[in-house]
């Protein structure tokens, strides 16, 4: 396993997810008054389009959670073992998920 290349991808996804999170807090720039009634509107659509918006946001913070965790393992020599049991997390799962901190059983188990 190549660190120095993962090091590079974690800080490229550190960077992308701020710099999504970023626009996605930015003040909207369509001003409507959002009202709710039996019809579905543009308002109706637009509260729709935000509480997207916002599951997407939580789930950002969450891998830039584990990005950031990445990193810290890879300054510490942890990089590739599960933070809960300890044991290595399987390459194919570092492959797909660079930032993985959990091995399989326990990130389904935290969820």
């Amino acid at each position: 396993m190549d660190l120095a290349a993962t090091r590079d991808l974690l800080t490229a996804k550190l960077a992308e997810i701020s710099a999504e999170m970023a626009a996605m807090s930015a003040p909207p720039t369509e001003q409507s008054n959002i009202s709710f009634g039996k019809r579905v509107g543009d308002g109706t659509q637009m509260a729709v389009d935000r509480l997207s918006q916002v599951a997407v946001h939580d789930n950002m913070q969450v891998v830039r959670r584990d990005v950031l965790r990445a990193l810290e393992k890879l300054d510490d020599d942890t990089y590739g073992r599960c933070d809960v049991c300890g044991d290595e997390i399987p390459g194919g799962r570092l492959e797909a998920l660079p930032w993985a901190v959990l091995c399989v059983t326990d990130a389904a188990a935290s969820r």
